[in-house]
This record gives structure tokens, sequence and C-alpha cells, in this order.
């Protein structure tokens, strides 16, 4: 017996009204709808995720947040100061003594490997600062250098060999500065230690001479720890601001970090995935215009979200939350991109590493689903009608 056309008519429409009725279950998806998510606050399973609906105001709060001091502010600049000479120094004394020389004579050199130059001067070997911070000078004893300045230790020396030699004069050079340096390592072509200098040492020079980064610029950190406090800056911000160029006292370590970040984009968009960004940081209408921006034939523009773990006292939230991970508050930030304002507030709001931005279906797009499907089943049925399978 062949089916009539009432019967599959009626089981169409009772198909098609099951479809509907259950339409928010069955119709697939690409992730939770915007009800799902903006009732998430109110949810008995998802207690203690916070919800806040993102306006400018708290774009730039959040934007003023996220901005680093800057290194002029966090380090105390060093004072230039002359050098100071430590244990290892290598150090060369020089003695002039004014003709008729009455100490430093050839009769009185001789024997000791010492000799005077026709100009007067003499040349003692090089020497190492030992444990005991002391060189030794002829007719001048041990000499405690350790602490002092080259000034100094001349003083010291020409002060004791005045009244043996004739109006004595000093010149201590530094041959080898052993102590004080700045230690460059990280992502750069060679890690080492780079020796201070009379009028002190720049962090881009620093980093120069170790060979500069090997990794881009737009995606390299520096890192300056000094006393047990640590800072990091973006290489890129640094270019742009010289003040943030400063200079570096002995003991302190410059690490180049090779750090890519990067946020997670899923949901109706151009294109899903994991995206990229420089250290300096992108905003949220970048990160978008990254993706591709909103799917038009499936996009909610009132249900872009943005998933991050915040500080406690990143916002002036209107109640204190009350669920912390790890210290940090589980936030859902909405954007209602219908509003023209919220455009604005997406140009400030700075994305984080690890962020995760979605974008929900707009409801219109599950009912084309369910359209689609009922479609799926009417199609066909209407075929085998034209071709008198059912009458």
């Amino acid at each position: 017996m062949r089916p009539s056309v009432r019967h599959i008519s009626l089981s169409l429409v009772a198909a098609s009204a099951l479809l509907l009725s259950a339409c928010a279950s069955f119709v697939p998806s690409a992730g939770p709808r915007t009800t799902a998510v903006t009732e998430a606050a109110q949810s008995s399973s998802l207690r203690g995720i916070e919800l806040v609906d993102v306006n400018y105001g708290i774009a730039e709060a959040l934007k003023r947040e996220s901005q680093a001091p800057r290194f002029a502010s966090f380090f105390n600049q060093p004072q230039l100061t002359d050098y100071h000479v430590g244990p290892g120094d290598v150090l060369q004394v020089f003695i002039w003594e004014a003709p008729p020389a009455m100490l430093f004579t050839p009769q009185a050199l001789s024997g000791t490997g010492l000799s005077s130059s026709g100009t007067g001067t003499l040349a003692l070997p090089q020497q190492i600062v030992g444990n005991s911070g002391t060189v030794v000078v002829p007719f001048a004893g041990k000499i405690p250098v350790d602490g002092k300045t080259l000034s100094d230790i001349e003083s010291e020396i020409t002060k004791r060999l005045r009244g043996k030699a004739n109006h004595p004069q000093v010149i201590v050079q530094l041959v080898r500065n052993n102590t004080q340096n700045i230690t460059v390592v990280g992502n750069v072509q060679h890690s080492m230690e780079v020796p201070m200098i009379p009028g002190g040492i720049k962090l881009l020079r620093a980093i120069a001479l170790a060979g500069g980064v090997t990794k881009p610029v737009e995606k390299s950190t520096i890192q300056i720890s000094r006393d047990g406090r640590s800072m990091t800056l973006p290489l890129e911000a640094i270019l742009r601001n010289p003040q943030d160029n400063i200079s570096l006292q002995s003991g302190d370590v410059v690490t180049a970090l090779y750090q890519p970040l990067s946020f997670t984009a899923l949901g109706a968009i151009g294109r899903n995935g994991e995206v990229d960004f420089e250290a300096n940081g992108i905003t949220l209408a970048q990160a978008l215009a990254r993706i591709g921006g909103l799917d038009d034939n499936r996009s909610n523009p009132a249900g872009v979200f943005l998933f991050r773990m915040v500080p406690p006292n990143a916002l002036a939230w209107p109640k204190k939350p009350t669920t912390l991970v790890d210290g940090k508050v589980p936030t859902i930030f909405q954007f209602n991109l219908r509003d023209p304002a919220t455009f604005f507030a997406a140009q400030s709001f700075p994305v984080e590493n690890k962020d995760l931005i979605y974008v929900s279906d707009a409801p219109a797009a599950d009912l084309q689903k369910v359209l689609n499907v009922v479609g799926s089943i009417v199609y066909p049925f209407q075929t085998l009608q034209s071709f008198g399978v059912i009458r």
C-alpha cells in the first residue's frame, strides 16, 4: 500500500515541530549561546564566575592596570662615580721621579729585575689584587687598594714615597676589570660579562656589546635584575622611550627573553585558532581584525566575550569576588558591538597572554540551521511526489 500524502505531511509537520522545540540542544553550535554565557554568574554550577559588561571606563582602567612601571621609575639611577678597585682586578703602577733621581736609580734597581726608562719612569709589573686587597710597591710596601679609587691609590703610594724619592709622581692603571661587571644572558648572540667603564654602561649598549638579540625585536622582552628585584619590558617599548635606556650598575643581570604571546579565538569568526601577538601588546579591536572579524552570517555582535583570570584589585567590583583560582578571579568580559560606543572601548581594552575570545552564534543562525534540517526532509518528499512515487 502506498503512503498517502496526508500521512507523510502529518509526519513531516510533527517532525518539524519536534526539531523546533528541541533546537536548543539539537542544533549544532561552535560553543555556548549568548544567554548561556551571560547567565554564568547566576548559574549554580558556575558560581564564582564574574560577568563584566565592558564600557570605555572599564577598558581604560584595565589598560592602566596592565601598564608596567618603566625602568626609569622602577630602578634608582646609579650615581656615576669613579671606579673602585676590588680583589681580582689587575693593576699596573707607573712611578716617575724628578731628576736627579734619588731612589729609583740604575744602581738601586740593579738586581731587582726592574729598570727605569730614559724619561725617569718606572713601570712596575702588572699585579692581581689578591684576597687581602693589597698590591706591593718597592720602597712603599703593601698598599691597601680594595674599595679605593685609582686616585686614592695614587695618592697613598705618592705619600709613602715622599721623602725617599725626588718629587715622585704616580699613575695607577686599571689593566683588567674583573670585579665590576654587568651580566648579559638569554637570547643574545654572545652571553657575556660587560665590564663597567668610567661614565657607566647604558642598557642598549650592553645588549649591543653582547651581539644584540637573536629573536625579532617585537617579540623580545628585556629583564633587569638588581638587588633581588626584577622587572621586564618589551624591547620595542625601550627603543621607543629613551628614558628606559637606563644606566646599569655593577652586578646587574640583563636577560633577553623570547616570549611569544598569544590568544585563542573561537566561535562565529573569520578564523578559529591561536594567534600570536607582539610583546608590546594589542587591543581587542586589533585582535578581532587579526582573526578576520565577526562572521556576518553567524555571529551575534552582542555576544563577543573575553575569558580571563583577573587579579582581585584590577577592577572596582560591585561585590567582592568570592571565588579565587590561584589568587585570581575567573572573569568573562562581554562586548556589545551593536553599541557604537563599545568600539571605543575595544580600541583601549588590552588583550593579554592566554586570553580566550569567543563570539557566539546569533539566534537567527540557530533558526536557519533548523530550517535547513527541515528542508532536508521536505525536499526529498516533494521530489518523490513529483515522480509519482507518493500521491
